[in-house]
């Protein structure tokens, strides 16, 4: 799934996990430590995670960048993941046979995970054509740099060379 907001030219891929057979209290764990990481950074810390949770948190992360890179051809080395968050779903409920013809209900939770990776390529452009002055509190540019908006979808672009 693509998000494009025309406000700040950021483009959002994001994957959805829904019905996940763990408890949402379970999944942050994993969640909680690759925030604000890079793509290829996050790959590495969930692989030697111990947690089950890691593994399809992985498998998110994985399918939000083959996003990314498939329908928006973006370079998987510029993608961090912006937001990752853990929502509980509804809890599945089984029936276990006891004694006497009775019966006990158990209560398996479920949780959706939701990833979102940002394409940082323009933010770095754009950081090294400003540069902020500290004793003034002013943006200035610097000089001599060509800075060229990589937004398709927008005419003329922003950042074009006058």
């Amino acid at each position: 799934m693509i998000k494009k907001r025309k406000k700040n030219l950021s483009t959002e891929v994001y994957a959805l996990g829904q019905h996940i057979c763990m408890s949402a209290h379970k999944a942050p764990r994993g969640i909680d430590q690759i925030r604000r990481r890079s793509y290829e950074e996050s790959l590495m810390i969930l692989e030697r995670m111990p947690y089950r949770a890691c593994y399809p948190i992985l498998k998110l992360v994985y399918s939000a960048a083959a996003n990314a890179s498939h329908n928006m051809s973006l370079n998987e080395a510029n993608l961090v993941i912006s937001k990752a968050e853990v929502n509980e779903g509804t809890a599945v409920k089984r029936l276990k046979p006891r004694a006497r013809g009775r019966s006990y209900l158990i209560k398996r939770p479920t949780c959706h995970i939701t990833v979102v990776l940002k394409d940082i390529s323009l933010y770095k452009e754009f950081e090294e054509y400003m540069v902020y002055s500290k004793k003034s509190g002013l943006i200035t540019k610097k000089k001599n740099k060509n800075l060229t908006c990589h937004d398709t979808y927008s005419s003329g672009g922003l950042w074009d060379k006058k």
